[in-house]
């Protein structure tokens, strides 16, 4: 009586679940990994750490530009910052819109920063796109399919933050919208999640960053500043995300968080965010990246004169 037939026997290294819907995303449709690069310069991806800073909201003209040059000299190489403000109450602060739009790009261009920002609205895509290096889709937006599609159609680079309650799933074909569109400039962003626990305003899910290492090609960063809600716990937060693998960090950064019109009580100030800038350079040789500018260490600015 004939056995089985033989099996040629293999060995697993590790088993990922990776739907077949990944077909874009998925990490083998490019092995070697994506990096996207923003006009301004700035990249997402490769060696060099991204480090996106500014306040919440744009708020005015003045703010904007001590905040940029703020950060330009601590290293950052974007600057973000909300012209369109999604939020929960309709009585919060919404933003000033166009106008906080053109002070975004004034700032930006002075400090030689690339810019990051908000759309909310599939009609606003062209508009933004117009004074932005880079097109944000907010967590409240990640499932909003149109304005998938518009951002996938513009080519620009596309920075998509996780839902407020969103899995990995949902998340990489929220990502797989985009670059269905031909869009393959798309920058993840984990900002925390939904959880039972109130100690935190959202739970940093940090071994997503790691994970997604396998699961996809595009670059993975992390807002400590969502994540947390509290400014003295940003910074501890920003290095464990580089040390996790982060290709960068999206940071609240504002002149007088007291005062700020949103999100004040998890925004760093101009000398929190320099200090952070310091230690983070230590881990990010550990890791074998660099920041993007030299850090002000008493050393030389980011505008290349004496710190």
């Amino acid at each position: 009586m004939k056995g089985p037939p033989c099996v040629e026997a293999t060995m697993v290294e590790r088993g990922v679940n990776v739907p077949q819907s990944y077909r874009l995303v998925r990490r083998d449709a490019r092995p070697d990994g994506t990096i996207v690069r923003l006009r301004s310069g700035a990249s997402f991806g490769g060696p060099e750490l991204a480090i996106c800073a500014g306040p919440c909201g744009v708020e005015s003209r003045e703010q904007l530009r001590r905040t940029a040059q703020a950060v330009a000299r601590s290293g950052a190489n974007v600057l973000r910052g909300g012209a369109y403000k999604p939020r929960t109450s309709p009585y919060s602060f919404q933003g000033l819109g166009e106008e906080a739009l053109k002070f975004l790009r004034e700032a930006a261009d002075e400090a030689e920063l690339g810019v990051v920002t908000e759309v909310l609205d599939p009609r606003d895509v062209e508009k933004v796109a117009g004074y932005a290096d880079m097109l944000q889709i907010g967590t409240r937006n990640m499932q909003n399919f149109p304005l998938l599609r518009e951002v996938g159609n513009s080519r620009m680079p596309v920075l998509l933050k996780r839902g407020l309650s969103a899995t990995v799933q949902e998340w990489l074909l929220a990502a797989e919208y985009v670059l269905l569109g031909g869009n393959e400039n798309v920058v993840l962003c984990e900002r925390g999640v939904r959880s039972f626990d109130v100690a935190t305003r959202n739970l940093l899910d940090i071994a997503v960053v790691p994970l997604l290492e396998e699961l996809t090609h595009l670059p993975v960063i992390v807002d400590p500043s969502h994540a947390m809600g509290i400014a003295r716990l940003v910074p501890a937060v920003a290095i464990a995300s580089v040390a996790a693998g982060a290709h960068g960090l999206l940071i609240e950064v504002h002149p007088d968080p007291p005062n700020a019109l949103s999100d004040g009580a998890q925004s760093l100030d101009c000398e929190q965010f320099e200090r952070l800038m310091r230690r983070l350079a230590t881990v990010a040789d550990f890791v074998g990246r660099r920041l993007p500018r030299a850090a002000s260490d008493g050393a030389v600015s980011a505008r290349g004169g004496e710190a």
